[in-house]
């Protein structure tokens, strides 16, 4: 629990959250970094967080790697905030 909490305690994480929720479906990282305006470290290191907080699913293809929102987690530990973004 404490992982999520930390995962949600950075404002560029949850700006990836929100963008993920609005898309709906998977997305390449570059394609997030983008629309949140980080760079690719800096994508990296806060994928990686929400990873291991198992906020989101991340699935690679070929040299892409795809990220999708890990509702489920949302719904066990933290209820309502998902709706609250």
């Amino acid at each position: 629990m404490v992982l999520i909490f930390k995962a949600l305690s950075d404002p560029v994480r949850i700006e990836i959250i929100k963008y993920l929720k609005n898309i709906r479906t998977e997305v390449i990282c570059g394609e997030i970094g983008q629309a949140v305006g980080i760079s690719k470290p800096s994508g990296t290191y806060h994928f990686r967080l929400l990873q291991q907080a198992e906020l989101i699913n991340v699935r690679k293809s070929a040299r892409e790697k795809y990220i999708g929102l890990n509702k489920s987690t949302f719904d066990k530990y933290v209820t309502g905030f998902f709706d609250s973004l």
